[in-house]
Protein backbone atom coordinates (compact mmCIF):
# COMPACT_ATOMS: atom_id res chain seq x y z
CA UNK A 1 0.00 0.00 0.00
CA UNK A 2 1.49 3.12 -1.06
CA UNK A 3 0.29 6.85 -1.00
CA UNK A 4 1.34 9.10 -3.36
CA UNK A 5 -1.19 12.00 -3.51
CA UNK A 6 -4.47 12.50 -5.31
CA UNK A 7 -5.86 14.56 -8.44
CA UNK A 8 -7.43 16.18 -5.64
CA UNK A 9 -4.49 16.68 -3.20
CA UNK A 10 -0.86 18.18 -4.03
CA UNK A 11 1.36 15.58 -1.22
CA UNK A 12 4.87 16.37 -1.33
CA UNK A 13 7.47 14.00 -1.30
CA UNK A 14 8.22 14.17 2.75
CA UNK A 15 4.34 13.76 3.24
CA UNK A 16 4.08 10.82 1.14
CA UNK A 17 7.31 9.16 2.14
CA UNK A 18 5.87 10.06 6.15
CA UNK A 19 2.36 8.27 5.17
CA UNK A 20 3.59 5.71 3.71
CA UNK A 21 6.15 5.13 6.34
CA UNK A 22 3.66 5.23 9.01
CA UNK A 23 1.80 2.56 6.92
CA UNK A 24 4.92 0.31 7.02
CA UNK A 25 5.54 0.38 10.45
CA UNK A 26 1.72 -0.12 11.61
CA UNK A 27 2.11 3.06 13.87
CA UNK A 28 -0.40 5.95 13.90
CA UNK A 29 0.59 8.90 11.90
CA UNK A 30 0.40 12.06 13.69
CA UNK A 31 -0.17 15.43 11.72
CA UNK A 32 0.65 18.30 13.07
CA UNK A 33 0.10 21.71 10.99
CA UNK A 34 -1.41 25.21 10.61
CA UNK A 35 -5.45 24.87 10.45
CA UNK A 36 -5.88 25.20 6.68
CA UNK A 37 -3.45 22.84 5.64
CA UNK A 38 -5.15 20.15 4.75
CA UNK A 39 -4.73 18.11 7.79
CA UNK A 40 -7.65 16.49 7.68
CA UNK A 41 -8.66 16.14 4.08
CA UNK A 42 -5.29 13.81 4.36
CA UNK A 43 -7.08 10.71 5.73
CA UNK A 44 -9.96 11.48 3.28
CA UNK A 45 -7.56 11.39 0.26
CA UNK A 46 -5.49 8.35 1.44
CA UNK A 47 -8.49 6.38 2.06
CA UNK A 48 -9.36 7.38 -1.52
CA UNK A 49 -5.83 6.56 -2.61
CA UNK A 50 -5.34 3.02 -1.70
CA UNK A 51 -9.23 2.21 -2.40
CA UNK A 52 -9.97 1.95 1.30
CA UNK A 53 -13.02 2.56 3.48
CA UNK A 54 -12.51 5.65 5.83
CA UNK A 55 -13.78 5.95 9.18
CA UNK A 56 -13.81 9.25 10.75
CA UNK A 57 -13.77 10.51 14.51
CA UNK A 58 -13.87 14.01 15.02
CA UNK A 59 -12.98 14.99 18.44
CA UNK A 60 -14.87 18.04 20.16
CA UNK A 61 -13.57 19.11 23.80
CA UNK A 62 -16.32 17.01 25.53
CA UNK A 63 -15.23 13.79 24.13
CA UNK A 64 -14.13 10.75 25.86
CA UNK A 65 -11.76 8.15 24.67
CA UNK A 66 -14.28 5.27 26.02
CA UNK A 67 -16.49 6.86 23.39
CA UNK A 68 -14.50 5.88 20.71
CA UNK A 69 -14.45 2.31 22.09
CA UNK A 70 -18.31 1.64 22.75
CA UNK A 71 -21.01 3.70 25.43
CA UNK A 72 -22.98 1.31 27.63
CA UNK A 73 -26.40 3.47 27.55
CA UNK A 74 -27.75 1.98 31.39
CA UNK A 75 -30.51 4.64 31.36
CA UNK A 76 -32.57 3.82 28.02
CA UNK A 77 -32.34 -0.14 30.05
CA UNK A 78 -33.73 1.01 33.30
CA UNK A 79 -36.64 2.61 31.20
CA UNK A 80 -37.07 -0.19 29.27
CA UNK A 81 -36.96 -2.64 32.38
CA UNK A 82 -39.44 -0.34 33.81
CA UNK A 83 -41.45 -0.94 30.91
CA UNK A 84 -41.24 -4.70 30.79
CA UNK A 85 -39.19 -4.31 27.43
CA UNK A 86 -38.06 -8.01 26.47
CA UNK A 87 -34.57 -6.77 25.31
CA UNK A 88 -34.10 -5.61 28.77
CA UNK A 89 -32.39 -9.31 28.34
CA UNK A 90 -29.62 -8.94 26.24
CA UNK A 91 -27.23 -6.28 27.18
CA UNK A 92 -25.47 -6.00 24.21
CA UNK A 93 -28.83 -3.88 23.04
CA UNK A 94 -27.82 -1.04 25.12
CA UNK A 95 -24.31 -0.84 23.84
CA UNK A 96 -23.29 1.79 20.99
CA UNK A 97 -20.25 0.92 19.21
CA UNK A 98 -17.57 3.53 19.08
CA UNK A 99 -15.51 4.43 15.60
CA UNK A 100 -12.20 2.16 17.06
CA UNK A 101 -14.58 -0.67 17.04
CA UNK A 102 -15.98 0.17 14.06
CA UNK A 103 -12.37 0.08 12.30
CA UNK A 104 -11.29 -3.16 14.17
CA UNK A 105 -14.33 -5.27 12.63
CA UNK A 106 -13.81 -3.96 8.88
CA UNK A 107 -12.66 -7.14 7.20
CA UNK A 108 -9.90 -4.70 5.11
CA UNK A 109 -7.60 -2.41 6.34
CA UNK A 110 -9.74 1.22 6.83
CA UNK A 111 -8.13 4.25 7.13
CA UNK A 112 -9.61 5.59 10.78
CA UNK A 113 -8.84 9.70 11.05
CA UNK A 114 -8.75 10.85 15.12
CA UNK A 115 -9.46 14.32 13.69
CA UNK A 116 -7.95 17.53 16.31
CA UNK A 117 -7.49 14.98 19.19
CA UNK A 118 -5.80 18.29 21.04
CA UNK A 119 -9.23 19.40 21.65
CA UNK A 120 -10.26 16.56 23.97
CA UNK A 121 -8.62 16.99 27.77
CA UNK A 122 -5.01 16.01 28.44
CA UNK A 123 -5.86 12.29 29.73
CA UNK A 124 -7.89 11.91 26.26
CA UNK A 125 -4.04 10.55 24.64
CA UNK A 126 -2.98 8.33 27.41
CA UNK A 127 -6.50 6.61 28.16
CA UNK A 128 -6.57 5.41 24.33
CA UNK A 129 -2.75 4.04 24.43
CA UNK A 130 -3.54 0.72 25.09
CA UNK A 131 -6.02 0.18 22.82
CA UNK A 132 -4.28 1.69 19.59
CA UNK A 133 -0.85 -0.19 20.69
CA UNK A 134 -2.70 -3.91 21.00
CA UNK A 135 -5.52 -2.92 18.65
CA UNK A 136 -7.89 -4.61 21.32
CA UNK A 137 -10.34 -3.44 24.49
CA UNK A 138 -12.43 -5.08 26.89
CA UNK A 139 -16.09 -4.94 27.08
CA UNK A 140 -16.67 -5.04 31.03
CA UNK A 141 -20.69 -5.08 30.22
CA UNK A 142 -20.60 -8.23 28.17
CA UNK A 143 -17.33 -9.67 29.26
CA UNK A 144 -16.44 -9.87 25.57
CA UNK A 145 -12.81 -8.81 24.06
CA UNK A 146 -12.80 -7.39 21.01
CA UNK A 147 -9.85 -7.27 18.81
CA UNK A 148 -9.08 -5.62 15.06
CA UNK A 149 -9.59 -8.33 12.50
CA UNK A 150 -6.74 -5.66 10.75
CA UNK A 151 -4.79 -3.19 11.71
CA UNK A 152 -6.41 0.19 10.39
CA UNK A 153 -3.99 2.98 9.52
CA UNK A 154 -4.58 5.63 12.03
CA UNK A 155 -3.90 9.34 11.08
CA UNK A 156 -4.58 11.98 13.83
CA UNK A 157 -4.40 15.39 13.57
CA UNK A 158 -3.44 18.32 15.81
CA UNK A 159 -3.58 21.80 15.78
CA UNK A 160 -0.99 22.43 18.55
CA UNK A 161 -3.65 23.63 20.81
CA UNK A 162 -1.73 21.74 23.92
CA UNK A 163 0.95 19.64 24.32
CA UNK A 164 0.32 15.44 24.04
CA UNK A 165 1.66 12.98 26.42
CA UNK A 166 5.68 11.71 25.59
CA UNK A 167 3.96 8.40 26.18
CA UNK A 168 1.19 9.09 23.43
CA UNK A 169 4.15 10.59 20.95
CA UNK A 170 6.53 7.14 21.22
CA UNK A 171 3.67 5.21 19.65
CA UNK A 172 3.50 7.46 17.09
CA UNK A 173 4.84 9.07 13.54
CA UNK A 174 5.67 12.41 13.37
CA UNK A 175 5.10 14.83 10.42
CA UNK A 176 4.47 18.35 10.77
CA UNK A 177 2.58 19.51 7.34
CA UNK A 178 4.60 23.02 6.30
CA UNK A 179 2.87 25.57 5.04
CA UNK A 180 2.74 25.02 1.33
CA UNK A 181 5.46 27.59 -0.62
CA UNK A 182 4.48 29.46 -3.57
CA UNK A 183 5.18 26.90 -6.20
CA UNK A 184 3.66 24.18 -4.33
CA UNK A 185 0.42 26.63 -3.59
CA UNK A 186 0.27 27.07 -7.27
CA UNK A 187 -0.07 23.78 -7.73
CA UNK A 188 -2.40 23.41 -4.88
CA UNK A 189 -4.28 25.84 -6.74
CA UNK A 190 -4.26 24.84 -10.37
CA UNK A 191 -5.83 21.11 -9.01
CA UNK A 192 -8.58 23.36 -7.83
CA UNK A 193 -8.91 25.97 -10.27
CA UNK A 194 -7.92 23.88 -13.73
CA UNK A 195 -7.12 26.82 -16.62
CA UNK A 196 -6.98 29.76 -14.14
CA UNK A 197 -5.46 32.48 -15.50
CA UNK A 198 -1.59 32.67 -14.48
CA UNK A 199 -1.40 36.13 -13.81
CA UNK A 200 -4.52 36.59 -11.69
CA UNK A 201 -2.87 33.30 -9.79
CA UNK A 202 0.19 35.36 -9.72
CA UNK A 203 -0.96 38.49 -8.20
CA UNK A 204 -3.60 36.57 -5.92
CA UNK A 205 -0.43 34.57 -4.64
CA UNK A 206 1.82 37.78 -4.06
CA UNK A 207 -0.75 39.30 -2.19
CA UNK A 208 -1.89 36.85 -0.21
CA UNK A 209 2.19 35.54 0.87
CA UNK A 210 2.98 39.62 1.63
CA UNK A 211 -0.54 39.62 3.73
CA UNK A 212 0.80 36.42 5.61
CA UNK A 213 3.70 38.39 6.40
CA UNK A 214 3.02 41.51 8.08
CA UNK A 215 3.56 41.82 11.44
CA UNK A 216 1.23 41.68 14.37
CA UNK A 217 -1.11 39.61 12.19
CA UNK A 218 -3.35 37.28 14.51
CA UNK A 219 -4.31 34.53 12.54
CA UNK A 220 -2.20 34.47 9.15
CA UNK A 221 -4.79 33.09 6.30
CA UNK A 222 -4.47 29.56 5.24
CA UNK A 223 -4.33 26.87 2.26
CA UNK A 224 -8.26 27.21 2.35
CA UNK A 225 -8.96 30.60 2.79
CA UNK A 226 -6.87 31.36 -0.07
CA UNK A 227 -8.97 28.99 -2.04
CA UNK A 228 -12.15 31.06 -1.05
CA UNK A 229 -10.73 34.01 -2.08
CA UNK A 230 -9.56 33.18 -5.44
CA UNK A 231 -13.12 31.27 -5.68
CA UNK A 232 -14.75 34.98 -5.01
CA UNK A 233 -11.94 37.11 -7.27
CA UNK A 234 -13.01 34.62 -9.99
CA UNK A 235 -16.40 35.15 -9.00
CA UNK A 236 -16.50 39.05 -8.77
CA UNK A 237 -14.25 39.34 -12.03
CA UNK A 238 -11.03 41.09 -10.01
CA UNK A 239 -8.54 41.84 -12.41
CA UNK A 240 -4.80 41.09 -11.81
CA UNK A 241 -4.61 44.76 -12.11
CA UNK A 242 -7.17 45.38 -9.30
CA UNK A 243 -4.80 43.76 -7.26
CA UNK A 244 -1.84 44.88 -8.29
CA UNK A 245 -2.92 48.71 -6.79
CA UNK A 246 -0.80 50.62 -4.99
CA UNK A 247 -3.18 53.18 -3.85
CA UNK A 248 -2.72 53.72 -0.31
CA UNK A 249 -6.39 54.08 0.28
CA UNK A 250 -6.73 50.27 -0.84
CA UNK A 251 -4.26 49.06 1.28
CA UNK A 252 -6.70 46.32 1.95
CA UNK A 253 -7.01 43.52 -0.60
CA UNK A 254 -10.88 43.57 -2.17
CA UNK A 255 -12.87 40.77 -0.11
CA UNK A 256 -11.05 40.45 2.30
CA UNK A 257 -13.74 39.31 4.46
CA UNK A 258 -12.07 35.35 3.20
CA UNK A 259 -8.53 36.24 4.21
CA UNK A 260 -9.05 38.42 7.52
CA UNK A 261 -11.09 36.24 9.91
CA UNK A 262 -11.02 38.76 13.36
CA UNK A 263 -11.78 42.76 13.95
CA UNK A 264 -8.03 42.88 15.37
CA UNK A 265 -6.24 42.03 11.61
CA UNK A 266 -8.89 44.56 9.89
CA UNK A 267 -8.08 46.97 12.33
CA UNK A 268 -4.38 46.21 12.07
CA UNK A 269 -4.64 47.10 7.98
CA UNK A 270 -6.77 49.61 8.17
CA UNK A 271 -4.11 51.53 10.78
CA UNK A 272 -1.61 50.43 8.15
CA UNK A 273 -3.47 52.56 5.10
CA UNK A 274 -4.20 55.19 7.49
CA UNK A 275 0.18 55.23 7.95
CA UNK A 276 0.55 54.95 4.24
CA UNK A 277 -2.03 58.03 3.37
CA UNK A 278 -0.06 60.09 5.72
CA UNK A 279 3.13 59.44 4.23
CA UNK A 280 1.75 59.89 1.04
CA UNK A 281 0.26 63.20 2.10
CA UNK A 282 3.65 64.16 3.95
CA UNK A 283 5.76 63.87 0.55
CA UNK A 284 3.49 65.86 -1.63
Amino acid sequence: MKFQGTSRYVATDDLSIAVNAAITLERPLLVKGEPGTGKTVLAVEIAESLGVPLIEWHIKSTTKAHQGLYEYDAVSRLRDSQLGDSRVGNISNYIKKGRLWEAFEMDGRPVLLIDEIDKADIEFPNDLLQEIDRMEFHVYETGETIKARNRPIVIITSNNEKELPDAFLRRCFFHFIKFPDPETMKDIVEVHFPGLKQRLVAESLRVFYELRDVPGLKKRPSTSELLDWIKLLMNEDITPETLRETDPRKLIPPLHGALLKNEQDVQLFERLAFLSRRRADDQR
